[in-house]
């Protein structure tokens, strides 16, 4: 295609984006609702997977030392466990981080443990964190095949509950992006449809004369892709003011802070959000009138 005539396909593109303002803010508004309602989506997903990574970081299993075990024993124990395949840390406590830990959480009332100095009832133990959470049952079978195990402890049901909302909201997110797609694509390709009728005329004029199918629906084309992308760049815009408001409402909450989890900054996604957006608004925007295209263009 030479230069002049993909100068005046572009340039006919953006004419008519100009020139046909009621459906160019018809389309313009229903790409970025549907970017928009996507995008939250696809923050909570992003935001669920960090929050994630970071329990998988706190969320760790207790393995109790049988209280038989030498030191040489307690350190074999101990290189068995770090060799486990998606073990993360092992950090060793000894009985008397054990008792020290149940002193601090009765406070005023650790003098109940003092008849215990001589004689530390608790067992010595491994704290181990994963780098899967969901490899959390298979990890707990192979350390109870150790010889000077006595015992786990695991909060098995949190982990299964963080696992299964994880995923629901990967499937959710998923689901309405096709959907979302789906209907965007439907809306704008019936809103340019109703510019295309407009001019259909001047399309079956330009046919008349000789110019090709491709000739005539890369205008089209352009216009969409145009819309698509001052949807992208508005509703990243819009997202980004919604999302740090947000952010910073629940981050100052003292749940978050007892519970030491962070929310994603819009800058970590925005990357990916504007690429993202990109493809979607240029690739809805196109598709729309190439299929609102179709009858006119019939032989």
């Amino acid at each position: 295609m030479k230069y002049s005539v993909l100068g005046y396909l572009i340039g006919e593109g953006f004419r008519n984006v100009l020139k046909n303002k009621k459906s160019t803010m018809a389309s313009l508004f229903i790409m970025w609702a549907t970017m928009f309602i996507f995008g939250i989506f696809f923050l909570i997903g992003e935001n669920v997977q960090a929050v994630m990574t970071q329990v998988e970081e706190q969320q760790a299993m207790q393995v109790f030392v049988s209280p038989d075990a030498t030191e040489t024993e307690e350190l074999e124990l101990e290189a068995k466990i770090k060799a486990i395949p998606y073990v993360n840390t092992t950090e060793h406590r000894t009985k008397e981080d054990a008792l020290n830990t149940m002193k601090a959480w009765l406070k005023d009332s650790q003098y109940i443990l003092d008849s215990y100095a001589e004689d530390n009832p608790f067992k010595a133990s491994y704290v181990v964190t994963l780098t899967d959470l969901s490899k959390s049952e298979e990890v707990q079978q192979q350390i109870l095949t150790f010889e000077n195990v006595a015992s786990i402890t695991v909060r098995n049901d949190t982990i299964n509950t963080l696992l299964n909302l994880a995923n629901g909201i990967q499937t959710a997110s998923a689901v309405i992006l096709v959907l979302l797609v789906l209907i965007s694509t439907f809306i704008i390709s019936n809103t340019i449809k109703l510019t295309v009728h407009a001019r259909r005329k001047e399309i079956s004029i330009m046919k008349y004369v000789g110019a090709t199918n491709g000739f005539i629906r890369w205008p089209f084309m352009v216009e969409g892709i145009i819309i698509g992308i001052i949807a992208a760049l508005i509703t990243v815009l819009c997202l980004g003011l919604a999302y740090n408001f947000v952010a910073g409402q629940v981050t100052s909450t003292e749940i978050t802070e007892k519970i030491q989890i962070s929310l994603l900054q819009f800058s970590d996604v925005f990357n990916t959000l504007i690429i993202t957006y990109l493809l979607l608004g240029t690739g809805i925007g196109a598709i729309g009138s190439a299929i609102s295209m179709r009858k006119y263009l019939e032989v």
